[in-house]
């Protein structure tokens, strides 16, 4: 098949450390698919909501690569799963979640935070 088609398998589980370096550099796009209630009562800046209730790979934002999260990883673990036979750029998903984030004191914002 041409290379243009070919799809993507999907990435693999990437540590909280990994992900804020990351975004730090710049070089990923994080997908939040946790349902918008969630997202508003806290997140990680900078990130994307596409709850997994609605999730199409299709929708994902393009530009860079992409790392997924939930609350604990179980719901961005089955996107990641929807992801393997897209051709989005998705690298990985966070393993732990943003409770994995939040538990390693990495910064997140939340309502009347700024």
């Amino acid at each position: 098949m041409f290379g243009w088609m070919k799809r993507r398998r999907a990435g693999t589980d990437l540590t909280p450390a990994d992900v804020a370096a990351k975004l730090e550099a710049g070089t990923v796009t994080l997908v939040d698919v946790r349902e918008p209630e969630e997202f508003r009562a806290g997140h990680i800046a900078g990130a994307v909501n596409l709850p997994l209730s609605r999730f199409d790979p299709a929708r994902l934002p393009a530009g860079r690569p992409i790392v997924l999260h939930c609350l604990s990883g179980a719901r961005s673990g089955r996107a990641l799963g929807l992801c393997a036979g897209s051709t989005a750029d998705v690298i990985g998903h966070m393993a732990g979640g943003i409770a994995a984030w939040a538990r390693d004191g990495l910064p997140m914002r939340r309502p009347g935070a700024g």
